[in-house]
């Protein structure tokens, strides 16, 4: 059963009346309950105001949204970027406005990246993309970059094509992360032979609610003539000022993630009945009671069935940067008591 709080979600949080540490969410650089991060916020705020409810296609604009996406841009190796109120928003803009072309899905596609129907998790990432090597593979592929639930990375570098097919990537547990946090727009666009659009929310290591769209120039400027991106509300102007802001402190916290990744991995090491992987600080544990062997410790992870709801439950730990050396050792002297 979910745990309802009355607080932000941190790393320290109160419950049911106890005191738990936790190891879960999806704000890997600890950005939510960053002191220096929400003085920036602030500082946007002051500057901005709270919320900006005209649209992209009104007379007159704010002139730091195109100052954020030439950021974005910049910051993640594309050579354009957009930014709309959300990563569901901008995965959804692409879809509709590429809907013409002939859509490949590979398996466990996020629902963000569905046009109609609900697309079947399948074979796994590996064994599909073989398959798809001996098919007739022209149209629009759509993919996550990773599987951030089992944790593993995915390659498309045998990905079938000849530059004038598309592959729509959603980095959303990757970007700012994975690649040396610039997420996988290049590492993609150099990798396979079919022009690359990655979306991605900006709501877990960026810190920021707010979705992008990384391509090319043309391509990017096509989406942004969308009905969908010029009706739409943009995000908070703070919250992008934040994130321009922010480049020091988004690599300072990165490094911070890194360590406590290693931390945990050397302690880890050998062990059969765990999952991880370089950078991603995701842990999965082949122990569905995984939880309610930690709970009596005061210690709460992310535990959910999935991919059938009435499966048994996917136990993972999920790192931070805010996570300190002290909630680490306590983390892993439960577990080697367990």
């Amino acid at each position: 059963m979910a745990i309802k709080l009355q607080q932000a979600i941190s790393n320290s949080i109160e419950a049911d009346g106890r005191s738990y540490l936790y190891f879960g969410g999806t704000s890997y650089l600890g950005l939510a309950t960053n002191a220096e991060f929400i003085d920036l916020y602030k500082a946007g705020m002051q500057r901005y105001g709270v919320n900006n409810g005209t649209s992209r296609s009104n007379n007159i604009q704010l002139a730091l949204y195109e100052e954020a996406e030439a950021v974005a841009a910049d910051r993640f190796g594309a050579e354009a970027a957009l930014i709309v109120s959300s990563g569901y928003l901008a995965a959804q803009l692409c879809v509709r406005a590429l809907a013409d072309h002939h859509f490949i899905y590979a398996p466990g596609a996020h629902p963000a990246l569905w046009l109609n129907d609900p697309v079947p998790s399948g074979q796994g990432f590996t064994l599909w993309l073989q398959n798809l090597r001996g098919q007739n593979a022209k149209g629009m592929v759509l993919s996550n970059t990773l599987n951030n639930l089992q944790p593993e990375r995915y390659d498309f570098s045998a990905l079938p094509g000849d530059g004038s097919q598309l592959l729509l990537a959603d980095d959303s547990h990757g970007i700012g992360l994975l690649d040396n946090g610039l997420g996988a727009y290049s590492r993609l666009k150099n990798s396979t032979r079919r022009e690359t659009l990655v979306v991605a929310s900006m709501a877990k290591a960026l810190g920021i609610d707010a979705g992008v769209v990384l391509g090319t120039t043309g391509r990017i400027a096509s989406l942004k003539k969308h009905v969908m991106f010029n009706g739409a509300s943009p995000p908070a102007a703070a919250a992008l000022f934040a994130f321009m802001k922010s480049a020091d402190l988004y690599k300072n916290q990165w490094q911070k993630l890194q360590e406590n990744h290693r931390y945990l991995a050397s302690a880890l090491e050998g062990r059969s009945d765990w999952k991880f992987i370089s950078e991603l600080p995701v842990f999965c544990s082949t122990d569905p009671g995984l939880q309610q062997k930690l709970a009596p410790h005061e210690i709460l992870i992310s535990s959910f069935p999935y991919p059938d709801s009435d499966g048994p439950a996917l136990n993972r730990v999920v790192l931070n940067s805010g996570h300190t050396k002290d909630q680490l050792d306590e983390l892993i002297e439960t577990i080697n008591q367990l």
